[in-house]
């Protein structure tokens, strides 16, 4: 019975500290190099808009009724402001300007190609009547 005893505890002593074991890591020392590198590079977003689109845009807001007077050609205080006026009267978010939806809405968006002439540019498949499929 002691026997038994004894192989029982020792069973689970064993059992016990085998997931212990391996669950311990190896120790790297204050020299060894890194195993993994985390990159803390990040997105650069546009800084600033360049002439050009925001006379686009501000053409577009003068269109729209958000802007008055002439473009000037700079992203200024009051281009700011109408277009965080154009975002907030369609729910939109405000603190990101000008946001992607509004340009979209302005006209100022990707240019897609219509459907109908995509349609007609492609040419149908030529279809093999003359061999239908055996029964």
């Amino acid at each position: 019975m002691r026997l038994g005893h004894l192989v029982l505890l020792s069973s689970l002593l064993i059992g016990s500290t085998a997931p212990a074991v391996a669950m311990t890591r190896a120790h790297r020392g204050p020299t060894s190099p890194r195993t993994s590198k985390r990159s803390k590079s990040r997105l650069q977003s546009q800084k600033t808009i360049d002439d050009e689109r925001a006379t686009q845009i501000q053409s577009a807001l003068i269109r729209a009724g958000y802007l008055s007077g002439e473009p000037s050609g700079h992203w200024d205080a009051q281009t700011q402001a109408a277009m965080e006026k154009l975002q907030a009267a369609n729910g939109w978010q405000t603190k990101l300007v000008p946001d992607s939806r509004a340009l979209i809405k302005l006209g100022l968006g990707p240019s897609t190609a219509p459907v109908n002439s995509i349609a007609n540019q492609s040419q149908p498949l030529a279809s093999n009547q003359s061999n239908p499929l055996p029964r």
